[in-house]
């Protein structure tokens, strides 16, 4: 069991710092807003702390999840960032999605200050989250990684290190790329079933035990026939996402003519008021 830090509790890092504290680790957290913090200590023990750097003072391994790359810089190298304090040989593990570059921008400054930087976004969403499911792709230091790699198991049901700083953001970009060409893909099947008069809950119970079948189908389908979309994952963080993998597309030449088009789509969501509701929830421009 080590000392750790967790930075950021919203609807992720809350149960992911619960699991780390339940497994034996000495857990301490810190949130901008300080409730929620006093609400975790409350909930799980552990500690908390008042500012980022606070919280880095001592530990072993210190992990974040926070907003996008302003948030984690912020965090990080901001007036009271953690980076002030972060221990020689202790590890940073930062599972916010952010951009290639600041992973690589945040691994470099912990070099040059003795200590080691491992970007490791997630998948699996807030359920994924709270069961301790997530899969987490890693970039860094290979023995670095070998030091977290049991602890980060602690809320997850796979990690790997995909390679060098930055791997674990661009490998993440690529499952946001592919869900958002899937989810299109099942909206429009599901809008058409129902325009055709077929049951839709009936049709997808069999295709997904079809090759259509997938994760997004097998949580998501039912919902989307129900017209249901106040849980999840927010739209307003898919675009995010999205619109870092474009600026990355960029940079290395690739074409993301679908993503795209769906970050497009995702735009008129929000439009609708939709910012907050789940990323199904494209169906339901195609049914206004």
């Amino acid at each position: 069991m080590v000392k750790v830090a967790f930075i950021g509790l919203g609807v992720m890092g809350y149960p992911m710092a619960g699991h780390l504290q339940s497994k034996g680790h000495d857990v301490t957290v810190y949130n901008r807003t300080v409730a929620k913090a006093e609400d975790w200590v409350e909930k799980y023990g552990g500690a908390m702390a008042l500012t980022p750097a606070e919280v880095a003072k001592g530990q072993d391994v210190v992990f974040a999840c926070v907003g996008n790359d302003d948030d984690l810089r912020g965090v990080t190298m901001g007036p009271d960032g953690a980076f002030q304090n972060m221990s020689a040989g202790s590890v940073f593990v930062d599972h916010t999605t952010a951009s290639a570059e600041v992973a690589r921008e945040l691994s470099s400054a912990a070099s040059k200050a003795g200590f080691e930087f491992i970007d490791a976004p997630v998948s699996g969403g807030q359920a994924g989250a709270e069961n301790g499911l997530l899969t987490v792709m890693c970039g860094g230091d290979e023995t670095a990684y070998a030091r977290v790699e049991e602890i980060i198991m602690c809320f997850a049901q796979a990690s790997r290190l995909m390679g060098g700083s930055g791997a674990g953001q661009l490998t993440k970009m690529v499952n946001q790329i592919c869900i958002a060409g899937l989810v299109q893909g099942l909206s429009e099947g599901l809008a058409f079933a129902q325009k055709s008069g077929l049951d839709g809950k009936a049709v997808v119970d069999v295709i997904s035990k079809g090759a259509a079948g997938s994760w997004q189908m097998a949580n998501r389908g039912h919902t989307m026939i129900d017209d249901e979309f106040e849980f999840g994952f927010a739209v307003d963080w898919m675009r995010k996402d999205l619109g870092i993998c474009l600026e990355e597309a960029k940079n290395n030449g690739a074409s993301l003519d679908v993503a795209k088009m769906v970050d497009g789509y995702y735009a008129e969501v929000q439009e609708m008021g939709g910012g907050r509701w789940d990323t199904s929830s494209l169906i339901r421009r195609l049914n206004k």
